[in-house]
């Protein structure tokens, strides 16, 4: 039986060995072996910068007197796994429209209960990629189908590669190991805020799909799911690219970008709602001056992970937030239609780079853009007044945060030089968002200065538009995991408005697997 011992807090210089004897002792009873279940750091007293730690110890005896005994105890239980112990051979080569994170893991798992899924990319396989995203920061020519949005692995490829989630699912623990197994370094199995980052996730997203074709499962790219074909009601077939496929059973897996996809399904019958999203900017910083802000004296110290943060504000019935911060990162080009500058940002494992950036964006709910596709226009609307703002060629327009604040037009070079390729220009944000949000990104830009010296420092870089921080719609599903009116098609993801980053993605993605395998 397994126990954690949890909240043991230690100066960061001290070997994690001391947290493990620590728990032995507070346990209290005799321990078989000991491990570190997860480990995040306190910077809360920068004279005092500490690691806590949780510890998995596997003990002899009863659990509820243990459990029952313990202050910081409680019953460890061992992660899920995948249920197919209820699937029909009839379900075989179902079709997987998509291959991010919830595309992948769904055909994973389907592939390994011997169902030989069917998987359809519409972009392109990760190295091939790789080369059109080079492509457009080089040359400013972009690619609709192959580009941060589209292609193997999902538009968390060209990220951070953060694994964090809010979900508590058993599940996360196994997509953890399937990440591990596939590649990824052992220590996101105890980070509190693990990360892979992008040059690391290539080979992981490769390794996966070759297991999934090694097991009888096919793996298609350049293949666009265009149309469904319905027979009473129920999914008989899938138009794509490359022609007609039989198919009983659909997983849509699509991303939050998929805007023709999800036009499609609206007209084909499907139940879509609008949802809240977020817009705004990225914000660049010294990465040396974020560890300072956070770290006090200790900053650069060997034994400190990059610093991170993560801030938000509420007024009313609106937020401005920071999120999927990148430290060591840059920010880069992702967008998937002609003539709109989209922005995100991306970091390699080591975060080596010379700045940190992450989206500063501000809540945007379906009150303020109406209609079922209206969140998707206002995103394409601020996309395209980037791309004039910045001059053509996906140019992206720049300010410095002092003149933001301030009100005042273009960009003042500072010790921050922006990292966005294919290049820069001086803009007006003033003239591209509404007004509520301009003021709403300052009050927040303003509010996070009071949390973390320097967040406000003129010198910082502001570079716009972050649009696609999720999807503008749901895609109705009933308890079954099928879509509302459609039998036999499982919307799931971030695209299907279900999830939110890698994890949740790819833990939802199990979840329609297991559905349409057992039903």
């Amino acid at each position: 039986m397994a126990i954690i011992i949890s909240g043991i807090s230690l100066p960061f210089q001290e070997p994690p060995e001391t947290a493990l004897e620590r728990a032995k002792k507070q346990a209290g009873v005799r321990v078989m072996s000991a491990v570190i279940a997860k480990r995040s750091v306190d910077a809360r007293r920068k004279k005092d910068i500490r690691f806590v730690y949780s510890v998995r110890l596997l003990v002899s005896g009863n659990e509820a007197e243990l459990v029952k005994g313990l202050k910081n105890g409680s019953v460890a239980h061992d992660f899920a796994k995948p249920d197919f112990s209820h699937a029909n051979i009839k379900n075989k080569k179902p079709v997987i429209a998509g291959f991010g994170p919830a595309g992948m893991f769904a055909a994973l798992t389907l592939a390994r209960a011997g169902l030989q899924p069917v998987v359809i990319e519409r972009g392109a396989p990760i190295d091939e990629r790789v080369r059109d995203v080079s492509k457009l920061s080089k040359t400013g020519r972009l690619h609709t189908e192959s580009n941060i949005q589209f292609g193997e692995g999902g538009a968390g490829t060209f990220s951070d590669g953060k694994l964090t989630t809010r979900t508590n699912d058993a599940l996360v623990a196994f997509v953890l190991n399937e990440f591990v197994k596939h590649g990824a370094p052992k220590e996101i199995l105890t980070q509190a805020n693990p990360h892979i980052g992008t040059d690391l996730l290539r080979g992981i997203v490769k390794s996966i799909r070759e297991e999934i074709r090694g097991l009888g499962g096919e793996v298609h790219f350049h293949t666009r799911l265009d149309d469904i074909v319905l027979t009473n009601g129920a999914l008989s077939a899938v138009m794509t690219t490359r022609g007609e496929i039989v198919a009983p059973s659909l997983i849509l897996a699509p991303g939050h970008s998929a805007r023709d996809m999800f036009e499609m399904l609206f007209k084909r019958g499907a139940q879509l709602l609008p949802k809240p999203f977020s817009v705004g900017l990225r914000i660049e910083h010294l990465q040396s001056e974020v560890d300072k802000a956070l770290y006090g004296d200790f900053a650069g110290h060997e034994l400190l992970p990059k610093a991170e943060y993560r801030h938000s504000l509420r007024i009313g019935g609106r937020a401005a937030y920071t999120f999927c911060m990148c430290p060591g990162g840059v920010v880069v080009p992702a967008a998937s239609e002609d003539g709109g500058v989209v922005t995100n940002g991306m970091s390699g494992y080591e975060r080596s780079g010379e700045n940190a950036n992450s989206a500063l964006v501000v809540s945007v709910s379906p009150g303020d853009t109406g209609g079922v596709f209206g969140g998707m226009e206002f995103q394409r609307k601020l996309e395209r007044a980037a791309f004039d703002e910045g001059g053509g060629g996906y140019a992206a327009p720049v300010q410095d945060t002092g003149s933001f604040l301030n009100g005042n037009p273009g960009f003042v070079p500072g010790k921050v030089m922006p990292s966005y390729l294919p290049g820069v220009a001086p803009g007006d944000f003033a003239g591209i968002f509404p007004h509520h949000i301009i003021e709403m990104l300052k009050q927040g830009i303003t509010a996070f200065d009071r949390r973390q010296t320097g967040f406000a420092s003129p010198g910082g870089v502001l570079t716009g538009v972050e649009t696609r921080t999720s999807s503008p719609v749901r895609i109705l599903r009933n308890a079954n995991f099928q879509a509302a009116g459609l039998a036999g098609i499982y919307p799931c993801g971030e695209g299907a408005g279900y999830a939110g980053g890698i994890m949740s993605a790819a833990v939802d993605g199990i979840k329609c697997a297991e559905a349409l395998a057992n039903r």
